[in-house]
């Protein structure tokens, strides 16, 4: 029986360490107590803020940005791998959020409707995040290249505060969409309709977080502004002159609740969530990678995407949103002296306790105030030195950023994201559609064959052509490929052997096969020999398998580029009687 006792209680432990936040409390050490406490308290004066701020710029009520907050903590406790990453609703994921959730919700505006809708929304960003971990598709997040990302980001941040003025100047707008917005708030300044007081709060508000930030980055700049704005509501009783408040937030924790929704409702948002997924991955795998560098973790995509989806799962399930990581987040709490998750916990019962005990604590603070955090928080996601250093170091990069802008800023929140993948798989395929080639020469003094681009006076030997064509050979670039060598076939130096530089050469498939044999077909006709180098295995295997060698001779594979010089060599002095043409000489070896 104690045998058996015990092996209950390995099994149990072994099912513990498995999970990330058992494996955490199993390592734990004392001396990281009072370090996680502490940034767990000064996490909170940001969480709790940016959590209201956040939920508003999602289009949702202030209460559930605080609701995600704790949940998601928790859920990203027990299943993140990352020591110290802090999750949250982000204000990437805001817009698009709102571009999911609002037009499903009917024309009066039902909250409650259009927090059924999020939370379903969290619930299938879980869903698509933990399918993608099982499925081990981490790398989808390079679906985005870096261009095309600063682009996205930087339309996010126009059209985040572009949407933000209104409230920060204390009055409405209805428009829909960047340009309509804009002209909305022009029209609104021109009528008169901006508060005296919001303006005041407002960017008073965002002129005193960027100060702070920017001279004074260890006082915790949200919190001190939200302060004097509240003392400001306060003391001249702004709440009578126009400005909006935050009002009491309900008491109490949410509970556990399943979504209600239409079943004509999840297709618009699958599609929402497979951009929100996406977003929110490569956001993830970027600040993990950032943050453990610094302390020598081991990035684990796959973990992350399960660690993610386990916190859009637990806020979806309790009237939540979705979520990601948050980077700014993260710096407060390892600055603060963050050791573990513990830090994240500790935040999500402060936020509990708040909400239990003084609900009515931000019941004076200012919509302006909230505008002015989004706002702060836009301008971090705009990238103007990316942007800059695009410019001058790769035009073909920087217009790739400006379209993925425009696409956000012009087309919408969601549909950018898609412009920006698709942008990304394009540049990708106009790479190997359109791939690198040149001719090779020797250069005195230097080792091995260089593009007679870069040496004009590179050394040819009469009768020959060395030519690379830098990418996998496919039905893309087959005739790009054809015309090339048929052009260098009739050059003024007239070759006998063309030999293809073939190391970059990855991959070749059965439509390259044809244009190949075609190729090989016509040169022979002419008394030119196509002459294959530096094959990788798998790619001679293929053409083997589709029986290429039936007119590429054998002989003419090399397994270096000095060996094809020697058979070429080895050939004309066979001519000239010296040797035999068809001896060992000309025999490809092993590789």
């Amino acid at each position: 029986m104690r045998a058996t006792g015990r092996g209950g209680g390995g099994r149990l432990v072994s099912l513990v360490q498995r999970v990330p936040g058992g494996r955490a409390v199993m390592t734990y050490r004392r001396e990281w107590l009072t370090k996680d406490i502490v940034a767990g308290v000064v996490l909170t004066t940001l969480l709790v803020p940016q959590g209201m701020a956040y939920a508003e710029l999602a289009g949702l009520p202030a209460i559930t940005g605080l609701y995600t907050s704790i949940l998601c903590l928790l859920g990203y406790a027990v299943c993140g791998p990352s020591r110290v990453l802090v999750l949250g609703p982000d204000s990437s994921l805001g817009p698009m959020i709102a571009a999911t959730v609002l037009p499903l919700v009917a024309a009066d505006g039902d909250p409650d409707r259009a927090v059924a809708l999020a939370s379903m929304l969290a619930l299938m960003v879980a869903a698509i995040m933990i399918l993608a971990s099982m499925a081990r598709l981490g790398y989808v997040a390079e679906l985005i290249s870096k261009p095309t990302m600063i682009g996205y980001m930087n339309g996010l941040a126009v059209t985040i505060l572009i949407s933000q003025l209104p409230k920060l100047l204390g009055f409405k707008v209805d428009a829909d969409g960047l340009i309509d917005e804009c002209v909305a708030v022009a029209e609104g300044l021109a009528d008169g309709k901006a508060v005296g007081a919001a303006v005041a709060i407002g960017c008073g508000g965002l002129v005193l977080i960027l100060a702070l930030q920017r001279w004074l980055p260890r006082v915790p700049a949200v919190l001190v502004m939200v302060v004097l704005a509240i003392g400001t509501v306060v003391a001249f009783d702004l709440g009578d002159h126009g400005v909006a408040l935050v009002g009491v937030l309900p008491e109490g924790f949410p509970p556990l609740t399943v979504p209600d929704v239409a079943f004509d409702d999840f297709g618009p948002l699958l599609a929402g969530a497979l951009g929100i997924a996406v977003v929110s991955l490569a956001d993830t795998i970027s600040n993990a990678s950032a943050f453990a560098s610094r302390t020598g973790q081991e990035i684990r995509g796959n973990q992350e995407m399960a660690g993610v989806g386990a916190a859009n799962l637990a806020a979806g399930l309790f009237q939540g949103f979705p979520v990601s990581t948050s980077g700014s987040r993260t710096a407060v709490a390892e600055r603060a002296g963050a050791r573990t998750q513990l830090t994240g916990v500790v935040g999500a019962a402060l936020i509990v306790l708040m909400l239990v005990l003084v609900p009515g604590l931000f019941r004076h603070l200012p919509q302006p105030a909230l505008a002015a955090v989004v706002i702060t928080a836009s301008l971090s996601l705009a990238d103007v030195p990316g942007t800059v250093r695009l410019w001058r170091q790769r035009r073909i990069e920087f217009l790739l950023c400006v379209a993925a802008f425009l696409g956000v800023a012009l087309v919408g929140v969601l549909q950018g994201i898609a412009v920006a993948v698709a942008l990304s798989v394009l540049n990708v395929f106009r790479r190997v559609w359109r791939p690198y080639g040149t001719v090779l020469g020797r250069v005195a003094g230097l080792p091995g064959y260089h593009d007679l681009r870069s040496y004009p006076g590179a050394e040819q030997i009469p009768g020959m052509v060395v030519y690379r064509f830098d990418a996998p050979l496919i039905f893309a670039n087959a005739k790009t490929f054809r015309d090339e060598v048929t052009r260098l076939s009739r050059s003024d130096r007239a070759p006998v052997w063309i030999v293809i530089a073939a190391e970059p050469m990855t991959d070749v498939d059965t439509t390259a096969a044809d244009v190949l044999e075609t190729l090989d077909e016509s040169l022979n006709s002419r008394g030119v020999h196509l002459v294959f180098a530096e094959l990788k295995d798998p790619v001679r295997r293929k053409i083997e398998r589709y029986e290429l060698t039936r007119t590429i001779d054998e002989r003419h594979l090399f397994p270096t580029l000095e060996a094809a010089v020697a058979a070429f060599r080895d050939r004309v002095d066979g001519e000239d009687g010296t040797a035999d043409p068809s001896g060992p000489a000309g025999r490809p070896g092993p590789r």
